[in-house]
């Protein structure tokens, strides 16, 4: 069973493929979106960070990082490593439409390579939106807690 949890978590942020990255600011958490790369086959997430902001000095001293996905009435939270690389072959290889938005080419110096290797992963998944209000609602009206779907803990 846990290899196919672990699957479906790959699975998953593959699909959702935005997540929050949570990095340490000394004793403080700081969060952002960022376009996620998740590559099952390196076990490793990779997002493209710049060099001007905080993200790489934040993990350059804390490494501890969290990454949460949502979709809908699916969720996945993964915790794990992070490192920053200059790797401009992997820079290249995840260029696309979402990098051009922030660098105007692969070879812009400000690029770097953040690679998040999971530890632990959770994930969620509910019903629709629709069936989520409704089962909320009859479970308030009842007392009751609502049956919210499956929900996995999973080591990576």
């Amino acid at each position: 069973m846990a290899g196919s949890d672990s699957d479906r978590v790959w699975e998953l942020m593959e699909k959702i493929s935005i997540c929050m990255l949570t990095t340490h600011d000394g004793e403080r958490l700081r969060s952002r979106p960022m376009a996620a790369f998740v590559r099952r086959d390196d076990g490793a997430v990779y997002f493209l960070g710049d060099a001007r902001h905080h993200k790489d000095e934040e993990i350059d001293r804390n490494a501890n990082v969290g990454l949460a996905f949502a979709d809908g009435q699916k969720f996945v939270s993964v915790t794990g490593h992070a490192s920053v690389s200059n790797d401009r072959a992997k820079i290249k290889e995840l260029w696309g439409p979402s990098a051009k938005a922030w660098w105007d080419s692969p070879d812009d110096p400000d690029i770097r390579l953040l690679t998040v290797t999971p530890d632990d992963a959770e994930f969620w998944e509910g019903p629709g939106k629709i069936v989520g209000t409704i089962k909320m609602m009859a479970a308030a009206a009842t007392n009751t807690r609502p049956d919210y779907g499956e929900n996995r803990k999973v080591r990576m």
